[in-house]
């Protein structure tokens, strides 16, 4: 029997590519592992109206992990124009199947670590290792979304947000809104993973990233939580920057940053500037990670236009693994991943064509597995 289980989990377009190039190392590696296929993504999407099977959810409950290529995702209307014909005028939402993932199983953290390894040459600058920690399950994402705004949700709201009468000459269609939702239980646990890692890694500062001036109420709380938490890691200093100011200052001295976190909007908008430091998306790994259980992806999309070709840089997806390494604490074949990463990059022979390069998805894979 394994010592693990890991739900297998490609997805679409070129995930099922950079798929391949993971299972390439860690079968180099011997990692004793069943690997357990999970359905995902658009087409179960298009023929059960249901992106994320029920099937898969109970799999995940059942696993140690998973590994997740990439998924697609398309506005509501396009969405509803490509299921199959006998589930059309049905009713079916299309949501996020990642997002309803990290929701469900409470995946409430995700990690987004950026480091900028010798010889990549769209570097931005070769001393950069950041690390964001992105709120998963509230903020802007968490769902709660309204159109039209039917008029009692218009009236009962405006006794307690007074600013909604600015709307009321816009009719109920042509109106929409989101929530931004923060709970104290979500700030806590995601500020407080943020200064765990601080301290596990000796970063010496932990940056929150929010906009109290103009969001009072759910950044206001971000902050709170966040100086309350402070004290408790006497070690390691708090900054507070406005994520509009931060775009600015990650620019002009990156090197500054450490550990950030932040709400799930800011997060996704801050940890994809920071994977462009360190060459962009083919370098984006992340992990949604809760107290049990933790599903590991690239940032990167499908790329339907790159899909079949095996021309996609696949080191988001090996350093991907690399995180799924650490956190089944498998600590050596994470160590002997990522310096196998890191030789292939500064050796330079072996790269795609992002990097001005001509190898493959699995020339990569294979490059360095051999280092292994």
């Amino acid at each position: 029997m394994a010592k693990y289980k890991i739900a297998w989990m490609p997805g679409d377009g070129i995930g099922q590519e950079v798929m391949e190039a993971a299972r390439i190392v860690l079968d180099k590696l011997q990692l004793d592992a069943e690997y357990l296929p999970a359905d995902i993504g658009w087409e179960f999407w298009r023929t059960e109206g249901e992106a994320l099977p029920q099937r898969t959810i109970d799999l995940l409950n059942e696993v140690d992990c998973g590994l997740f290529g990439a998924i697609t995702s398309k506005p509501k209307q396009e969405a509803e124009n490509e299921l199959i014909p006998e589930l059309q005028g049905t009713g079916l939402t299309y949501r996020s199947p990642i997002v309803r993932l990290r929701q469900k199983l409470q995946l409430y953290y995700n990690l987004r670590p950026c480091k900028a390894y010798p010889g990549n040459p769209l570097n931005y600058r070769e001393d950069i290792d950041l690390v964001v920690f992105r709120e998963n399950a509230e903020g802007l994402y968490s769902g709660v979304e309204f159109h039209p705004v039917e008029d009692d949700l218009r009236e009962m709201m405006k006794k307690y947000a007074p600013a909604l009468g600015n709307f009321d000459d816009v009719a109920g269609d042509d109106m929409a809104m989101t929530v931004r939702v923060v709970t104290m239980r979500g700030a806590d646990r995601i500020i407080r993973r943020a200064f765990e890692y601080a301290q596990k890694h000796g970063y010496p500062t932990v940056t929150l990233v929010e906009k109290p001036n103009v969001l009072r109420e759910t950044s206001g709380m971000m902050v709170r939580v966040a100086r309350e938490i402070q004290k408790e890691f006497p070690s390691i200093e708090l900054w507070e920057t406005n994520i509009d100011a931060q775009m600015m200052w990650m620019l002009k001295n990156p090197e500054n940053y450490g550990v950030m976190v932040t709400g799930n909007l800011f997060g996704d908008i801050l940890s994809d500037l920071s994977a462009q430091l360190v060459g962009g998306l083919g370098f984006a790994s992340s992990g949604n990670i809760g107290d049990e259980l933790a599903v590991f992806e690239p940032t990167h999309g499908s790329a339907p236009k790159y899909a079949g070709k095996y021309i996609v840089n696949p080191h988001a997806m090996l350093l991907t693994t690399k995180m799924m390494l650490d956190w089944l604490g498998e600590t050596e074949k994470a160590i002997a991943l990522e310096n196998s990463i890191a030789g292939v990059i500064k050796e330079g022979k072996v790269k795609t064509y992002d990097m001005g390069g001509k190898s493959s998805t699995l020339d990569v894979a294979n490059a360095v597995a051999e280092r292994l």
